[in-house]
């Protein structure tokens, strides 16, 4: 088991990660009859993305000898309508730790394989932006 979520009433849950006990609170959205006090599901969903493009960067980046600390992730989701789903995730890097144009190359082609990457439906447009300092 990787998870085990509670609904904790009021449209909030808990979802505890079995092997280390870390929790995440989700929360509905206000513009779902929800309070937007923490992540919802969909936020999630668009934070993973970021998240898991940005760890097989720095997999990569290791095995190359770059250090990527202090890069970060703005993460943009953008509902539909109908049908209530994610349409657009919006990511824009801004990255450390090389200049070099191959380098970069890479790294940027090793985001886009990311396993959430590449499980998102075809679908939700996936809008990603690099800028390296």
């Amino acid at each position: 088991m990787t998870s085990k979520v509670t609904y904790l009433g009021d449209l909030r849950t808990s979802s505890i990660h079995v092997q280390s006990g870390n929790e995440i609170i989700s929360d509905a959205p206000l513009d779902n009859n929800g309070k937007g006090e923490a992540f919802s599901p969909t936020d999630t969903v668009a934070n993973a993305l970021a998240s898991c493009m940005m760890t097989v960067m720095g997999i990569k980046a290791r095995d190359m000898n770059i250090d990527l600390k202090g890069s970060t992730a703005a993460v943009t989701k953008i509902m539909n309508a109908e049908p209530r789903r994610i349409g657009v995730i919006e990511v824009t890097f801004e990255m450390e730790g090389t200049d070099d144009q191959k380098n970069i190359t890479i790294l940027e082609r090793t985001a886009m394989t990311c396993p959430v990457f590449m499980s998102l439906n075809t679908e939700i447009e996936k809008k990603i932006t690099f800028n390296w300092k």
